[in-house]
């Protein structure tokens, strides 16, 4: 690894780390659903935080878990002794010890679970193993005089592989004592049943536009002026999309596909490609995903759009909305372009998968597009 601190699959390029925001913006009632679930002393032993990435959920997991570790129980004290007050917010003061074990990673009553290194490769794995849930045992071992209150966060709870659900799953059935599990998901779906039935749902949701701005701001991040439309129309109310697709460029390649897409079916093929050969450049893997990821939401938009009547104002790039009333007049356009966005998605991710040359996958996508105007 050269010295080189491992890479942190859990952390948006460009953003600080869930550990290391100060505030959760939003999700009040989310908040406020777990702080009245705490007061009422029958807090459930796992959570599963649900909702689009990039809303809050890993900093909501962490601002958990401050919370639990540094909140004095809820009983009743001695003679002598002054009953803790009832807590009134989540937050936790910066200074307060626990707060500054977890900024330094050496907080032992917390466990994050995420996806780790291959030690033959030194590169990250593509999913949370079962030897990663494995390091859970010696931890939820501990004894309350020992560790006291223990914290677990799983994220993404979504990225297991089936050995490492399976062995959740029976830490999740006989649950130790003073310990609450928060399992990160983006799609519950992809959970085994079983353990979305042992916890407890808290679903965050998108942001709105001024707490989008808001939330931008804290991670350093203004965009330029003009960009706010574009923004809250590309990133579904996610501060994580927001802020990929302002390091990435993603605002400005999705400009021109709808310029590409403009004069459809006609379609200058030489931009085409060099769209395309732009994204299957070495090390340009971020902007292929990314590009993939733009392509399936313009045609997402211009499927919901159609449907929809074309009500909506805000336009993911100029002359957006000129294109989809042209493209998709009606119902059964819109039905047109649903059928082909699952289909060239579930394409282009197989394409990815078996890592198929990225320019043909694109340009080949592209041309289909081409030829479903044309039809």
């Amino acid at each position: 690894m050269n010295g080189e601190a491992p890479p942190e699959p859990d952390r948006i390029e460009g953003a600080p780390h869930p550990r290391e925001t100060r505030r959760l913006i939003g999700q009040g009632a989310a908040r406020a659903a777990f702080l009245e679930a705490y007061k009422s002393g029958r807090l459930h032993h796992a959570w599963l935080l649900t909702g689009p990435r990039g809303v809050g959920k890993a900093t909501l997991a962490w601002e958990i878990a401050r919370f639990l570790l540094a909140t004095p129980e809820g009983e009743e004290g001695g003679l002598f002794e002054d009953t803790p007050p009832v807590p009134s917010s989540l937050e936790i003061d910066p200074d307060h010890p626990v707060a500054r074990r977890i900024m330094a990673g050496s907080e032992p009553g917390l466990k994050l679970i995420r996806r780790t290194p291959n030690p033959n490769t030194g590169r990250l794995r593509d999913v949370i193993s079962v030897d990663d849930i494995r390091q859970l045992t010696p931890f939820l071992s501990l004894s309350a005089a020992e560790g006291g209150w223990r914290v677990v966060i799983v994220d993404a709870a979504d990225e297991m592989n089936p050995q490492a659900s399976n062995a959740l799953l029976k830490m999740l059935e006989e649950p130790p004592a003073k310990t609450t599990m928060l399992l990160v998901s983006h799609q519950p779906s992809r959970l085994l049943p079983t353990i979305r039935s042992r916890c407890r749902v808290l679903r965050l949701t998108p942001l709105a536009p001024t707490d989008m701005a808001e939330a931008l701001a804290q991670v350093g991040i203004v965009p330029e002026p003009g960009q706010e439309e574009a923004l809250a129309a590309l990133s579904g109310g996610s501060v994580g999309e927001a802020v990929r697709l302002i390091n990435l460029g993603g605002l400005e390649i999705y400009a021109e596909l709808v310029g590409l897409f403009g004069d459809l079916p006609r379609m200058d093929r030489s931009r085409a490609l060099k769209l395309a050969e732009a994204a299957a450049t070495r090390g340009a893997e971020a902007k292929l995903d990314l590009l993939i990821a733009l392509i399936e939401l313009f045609l997402a938009r211009l499927a919901r759009s159609g449907a929809a009547g074309h009500n909506d104002p805000r336009e993911g790039a100029p002359g957006e909305a000129a294109l989809f009333a042209r493209l998709a007049p009606d119902a059964r356009a819109s039905q047109v372009w649903a059928e082909l966005a699952e289909a060239l998605g579930q394409r282009m991710r197989h394409g990815r998968a078996v890592n198929l040359d990225p320019a043909a996958l694109i340009l080949d996508t592209l041309l289909k597009i081409r030829d479903c105007a044309a039809g």
